[in-house]
């Protein structure tokens, strides 16, 4: 063990404290939310993908990573024009306005993008162009006959293997698609083919030297799975004349390119590419997706990347879904969540806690109302807010300061503990992706300190000031360090903590949640932290 002395005392020190990183060493990280498509409104499971993408960069920020977050809308493709003859409008038109409503989401919910892509802009169909060449100059593209399942609510053609036969309630027999559950239909038509096949086995040695390359294990066990089932090659455009939403295919007036090579390209367009020519950049990025899109970003992307040369991802990280009552959320069952109306209701910053700490990776999580009103009162207001106005009252803390490290005793041992071990505990699950069992940690810690300050009862040190200052230190501190780990999921509520606490902007990152030895003065009040609903 290591020690580490506070006053005249020493205690002891856990080991999982975090680990201390070099100034001079700054790397990066470039997290991705998909692209969402837009032949419908944002629902809650796109705010989800967004605050946890959004998290995840806030959290590597924390660390003192350089960080980019793209995000934005796929518009092309088959579902998108049949959308927009629906609707009696143009394609164009459909995805101007509902992409603007994706756009206001994220900002919203403070979602802090450095990049919002559109597949409809010029710099994303050159960059795609100069992809497609790319792979086909190295002679993985060819042109001929496609025969197979397909899916137009999916747009791809799914093998014999991944279809199955259903019975409707008429009791008539059709096929779907296992993945998806959606409706195929037998197509023959010529298109141009990419050689997924010959990727077999170098996408399996990828996975095999990186296991973390996609996450939960659940899923990469399913992308294994699926590639030794056999990978067949992949048709990558659709003839013109039955979709003419989209980019064409270059120097093929006939063909349009395939929507999911386009959409997946999103990823290096927003990079530079083709005009940057440092192709490292995805090495840092962590794709945050749905578990019902980890085919197309965990097999064709990075296939497309090693035929084109190009550096693969650090991450796939594919989470689970959300239910209510335990059933998938459809407008048909009048359960569908209006992210906005949440927002409003409950507040940005205890929406997004609700959602990474109670939101499933292997397992869907189960969205109600009550369930967010829980997770405020339980963990936001009764946990955290309690304690912070118990330690910064005037009645108890009439000098409005932080004091400095005390002498403490075995009375203090336990709560020290807690928050010397907390940075690490909080660090670890980030990087397993445990993100529940990070704030739970959080929690945990600020639980312990309202007990020891109840334990302590401060209010009756009046006349032994040393040993108040001793209870309020470990209280105030508590709260400091809570305020700096949970800063990725509630910047904004974080950050009136910090400044209610007198803590400088500078001071705010993993190097600064080691227990502190200096006084500072408490920053001035601005209410209560989290109110009664």
């Amino acid at each position: 063990m290591i020690s580490l002395a506070v006053a005249r005392y020493t205690f002891r020190v856990s080991p999982s404290a975090p680990i201390r990183r070099w100034a001079h060493s700054r790397p990066h990280t470039y997290v991705t939310t998909p692209i969402y498509y837009v032949n419908a409104v944002p629902h809650v499971g796109h705010l989800y993908s967004s605050v946890l993408a959004d998290t995840l960069r806030r959290y590597y920020l924390l660390k003192g990573h350089t960080t980019a977050l793209t995000t934005g809308t796929d518009e092309h493709g088959l579902k998108i024009q049949q959308a927009a003859a629906k609707n009696n409008t143009t394609p164009i038109e459909l995805c101007d306005r509902v992409s603007e409503r994706f756009k206001r989401l994220c900002d919203k919910a403070n979602v802090q993008y450095t990049t919002f892509m559109r597949t409809t802009e010029a710099r994303h169909e050159n960059a795609v162009h100069q992809l497609w060449k790319t792979l086909l100059d190295a002679g993985y593209i060819y042109k001929g006959k496609h025969e197979g399942w397909y899916a137009v609510s999916d747009e791809a053609f799914y093998p014999d293997n991944q279809v199955e036969s259903v019975q409707d309630q008429d009791g008539k027999w059709f096929k779907v698609a296992k993945e998806s559950g959606k409706s195929v239909e037998w197509t023959v038509e010529e298109n141009y083919k990419f050689k997924l096949s010959a990727f077999e086995e170098p996408l399996l040695a990828w996975i095999k030297r990186h296991p973390d390359s996609i996450v939960p294990v659940s899923r990469r066990n399913e992308v294994i799975s699926w590639i030794k089932g056999g990978l067949g090659d992949l048709s990558i455009s659709r003839l013109r004349s039955r979709l003419d939403w989209g980019i064409k295919v270059p120097n093929d007036d006939q063909h349009t390119v395939y929507v999911w090579l386009d959409a997946l390209t999103n990823y290096i367009t927003a990079q530079g590419y083709p005009d940057n020519t440092d192709n490292g950049t995805l090495s840092d990025a962590v794709h945050v997706v749905g578990k019902d899109i980890v085919r197309f970003h965990a097999i064709y992307w990075p296939a497309f990347l090693m035929a084109a040369n190009l550096r693969l991802p650090r991450q796939i990280l594919a989470h689970a879904h959300w239910t209510m009552g335990k059933q998938k959320m459809s407008k048909s069952l009048g359960n569908v969540v209006d992210p906005f109306e949440i927002l409003d209701q409950f507040g940005v910053d205890p929406v997004r806690y609700f959602l990474i700490r109670d939101g499933g990776l292997t397992d869907d999580g189960d969205f109600s109302v009550e369930g967010i009103h829980l997770r405020y009162k339980k963990d936001l207001a009764s946990q955290l807010g309690n304690l912070l106005n118990r330690c910064t009252g005037a009645s108890l803390n009439p000098q409005a300061e932080v004091p400095t490290a005390v002498p403490g005793d075995s009375r203090d041992q336990t709560i020290h503990d807690f928050l010397v071990a907390l940075p690490g505990k909080f660090e670890n699950h980030m990087e397993q992706r445990e993100f529940n069992k990070a704030l739970g940690a959080v929690v945990e810690a600020v639980s312990e300190a309202n007990k020891y300050f109840t334990d302590n009862a401060p209010w009756t040190l009046k006349d032994d000031q040393e040993r108040l200052q001793t209870v309020l230190y470990y209280a105030l501190e508590s709260c400091r360090l809570a305020g700096i780990l949970l800063q990725p999921v509630m910047p904004s509520k974080m950050d009136e903590l910090l400044s209610r606490l007198g803590v400088p902007q500078t001071e705010r990152t993993l190097d600064h949640t080691s227990l502190e030895q200096k006084s500072r003065p408490l920053g001035v009040s601005t209410g209560v932290l989290f109110p009664r609903l």
